[in-house]
C-alpha cells in the first residue's frame, strides 16, 4: 500500500479511498494508490508552510549533506528502487538499473554540489554606487512529473527546489507511482525536516489541480503533455506564479549521407524505440538523405525486427510493456492512422503477445512507417510509443522546413560528418535541444527545454537554481 508523505510522516489519504496500481507487463494490478484531494495538499501546505523559514535559513551546506544522503541511501537500494520502476512502468529492467536510477541519485548528488558555485552577480556604477542581486528561495512550490521516466525526472524537480531553499509539494503520475513512496522512506531515513518534500498521490484533476491552483504555492514547474500544460498556464498566469513548463515533442532525426552510417544507424534505433518510444527526445520522425534511404530502410527495418520484446524483469529484453492500456490503445489507434492516410508499415504496427507470465500484458511491436506526406497527421501530432516514420530528402532547405513544420520544438538530432553543414542545420532548426552524431548525451549543467508548444523555460545547471529563487536587487550610494 502506497502512502501520502506529508510533513515527515506517511499517511493515509484523508477521504480513505485508493484505486488500483497496475504492472503493464502483466496487465493486473498489484498494489493501490491513495486517492488523495484537495484536503490532502491543504495538509501538505500548512506543512510546507510551517517547515519553510527555517529550511530557508539552513546553511546550504547542511542542505547539501542532507540531499547527498538521500542520494547514498537510493544507491544502497538500487536494486529495489530499479525494480520498482520496471514493474510500475513496463520498462526493461537493465534500463532501470543502469539509467533511470542512477539518473535520480546524480540529480540529487548534482545539485547538492552546484549549490556552492551558485553566485549572483554584482554592478558597479563608477564613483556613485554599487548594485548586487540576492537570490532568495521563493516559498512553497510545486512540482508535477509524468510517468515515463518516474523517478528520474521527479528528482530533477525537486532536486534544484530544495537545496535553493524552497519547500516542495510534489505530485509524482497517478500510473507510476512506486518509487515517489519509496524515495519517501528514503527522505525520512535521510533526516529530512518535517514539512520540507511532501508527496501527495493522486489523479491530476484533483491533486495536480488542488496544487497549480493553491494561492500559497508560489511557483509551479510541470512535466507532461502539451494540453495539460495549457491547461496549467490558463490557471497559474492570473495568479503570477512563476512557471516552468516541459511538454511535448515531434523530434525529427535528420540523417545526412555523409554520416557516420554504423554509428548512426546504432544510434537511431536506440532513439527511436528506447523505453517504448515513450521518452519526450525520441527522434520520431526520421529523415534520411535519398542518396542512403534504400540501404538506411532495409537495415533500420532489419535492426529494428531484432529488437526482443517481452517480460521487462528478463535482461535481455530491449524493449519492455507500454505504461497502461489506455496509451497502449492510442499508440495502436496511431498506427491505425497511419495506414488511413496512405502510409506502408514496413515492420510492426500490432500489439504483441509474449509467451508466458506476461500473456495478458500491455505491448505493441517497434513500427516503422514510410510513405506519408511531412504534414500529415501522424507525422505533426506526438504519438509517445514505439513508431517512427521515415522519409527521403534531397536537401538541407527541405529538410528544414519538414523537421520545423511542426508545433513542437524540443530535440532534434542531426547525423553529418560536414561541420559547416551541422553548425548551419544546428542555427536554423527550431528546438531547444540539438544533438549532432549522437543522442542522449546529457551534461547536467546545460538548459534543458524546448520551443513552440514545447515547453516555457528552461531546467537543469544554474537555469534551474535561477527558477527556484526570487532574485532581489540591492543598491549601494557609495
Amino acid at each position: 500500500m502506497i502512502k501520502n508523505y506529508i510533513n515527515g510522516k506517511l499517511l493515509e489519504p484523508v477521504s480513505e479511498k485508493y484505486f488500483d496500481n497496475y504492472d503493464p507487463a502483466i496487465g493486473e494490478a498489484y498494489g493501490i494508490v491513495p486517492d488523495s484531494d484537495e484536503r490532502d495538499v491543504e495538509l501538505a501546505v500548512a506543512a510546507a508552510e510551517a517547515a519553510f523559514p527555517a529550511w530557508a535559513a539552513t546553511p546550504p551546506d547542511e542542505r547539501s549533506r542532507i540531499m547527498f544522503k538521500i542520494a547514498e541511501l537510493i544507491k544502497r537500494d538500487l536494486a529495489e528502487f530499479a525494480r520498482a520502476e520496471c514493474i510500475d512502468n513496463g520498462k526493461p529492467l537493465t534500463l532501470a538499473k543502469t539509467v533511470d536510477i542512477p539518473r535520480a541519485i546524480k540529480n540529487f548528488e548534482f545539485f547538492a554540489s552546484a549549490i556552492h558555485g551558485f553566485a549572483s552577480e554584482s554592478h558597479n556604477i563608477e564613483g556613485e554606487a554599487v548594485n548586487y542581486t540576492l537570490r532568495n528561495p521563493i516559498g512553497i512550490v510545486g512540482a508535477i512529473s509524468p510517468w515515463n521516466l518516474p523517478l528520474y525526472l521527479f528528482t530533477w524537480k525537486i532536486a534544484p527546489a530544495l537545496i535553493t531553499g524552497n519547500c516542495v509539494i510534489a505530485k509524482p503520475s497517478e500510473i507510476t507511482p512506486m518509487t515517489a513512496f519509496l524515495l519517501s522512506e528514503a527522505c525520512i531515513e535521510a533526516g529530512l525536516p518535517e514539512g520540507v518534500l511532501n508527496i501527495v498521490h493522486g489523479y491530476g484533476h484533483k491533486v495536480g489541480k488542488a496544487i497549480t491552483a493553491h494561492p500559497k504555492i508560489k511557483a509551479i514547474t510541470f512535466t507532461g503533455g502539451t494540453k495539460t500544460g495549457a491547461d496549467i498556464a490558463s490557471v497559474v498566469a492570473p495568479m503570477f506564479k512563476k512557471l516552468s513548463l516541459e511538454l511535448g515533442g515531434k523530434n525529427p532525426n535528420i540523417i545526412f549521407a555523409d554520416a557516420n552510417y554504423e554509428k548512426m544507424l546504432s544510434t537511431t534505433v536506440m532513439s527511436s524505440f528506447r523505453n517504448q518510444g515513450e521518452i519526450c527526445l525520441c527522434g520520431s520522425r526520421v529523415f534520411v538523405e535519398k542518396p542512403i534511404y534504400e540501404k538506411f530502410k532495409k537495415d533500420f527495418v532489419e535492426r529494428t525486427k531484432a529488437l526482443k520484446i517481452g517480460d521487462p524483469l528478463q535482461n535481455d529484453t530491449d524493449q519492455g510493456a507500454i505504461v497502461s492500456k489506455e496509451h497502449m490503445e492510442k499508440v495502436l489507434g496511431y498506427i491505425k492512422l497511419a495506414q488511413e492516410e496512405g502510409g506502408t508499415v514496413l515492420c510492426g504496427g500490432n500489439q504483441f503477445i509474449p509467451e508466458g507470465r506476461c500473456d495478458n500484458g500491455w505491448f505493441i511491436e517497434p513500427t516503422i512507417i514510410e510513405g506519408l506526406a511531412y504534414n500529415c497527421r501522424t507525422n505533426q501530432e506526438e504519438i509517445f510509443g514505439p513508431v517512427v516514420t521515415i522519409t527521403p530528402f534531397e536537401t538541407e532547405e527541405e529538410v528544414l522546413m519538414m523537421a520545423n513544420s511542426t508545433e513542437y520544438g524540443l530535440a532534434s538530432i542531426i547525423w553529418t560528418e560536414n561541420l559547416s553543414r551541422a553548425h548551419r542545420m544546428a542555427a536554423n532548426i527550431q528546438t531547444g535541444i540539438v544533438w549532432i552524431n549522437c543522442w542522449m548525451v546529457r551534461d547536467l549543467r546545460t538548459p534543458f527545454g524546448g520551443m513552440k508548444s514545447s515547453g516555457v523555460g528552461r531546467e537543469g545547471g544554474m537555469e534551474a537554481l535561477r527558477f527556484f529563487t526570487e532574485p532581489k536587487n540591492v543598491c549601494v550610494k557609495l
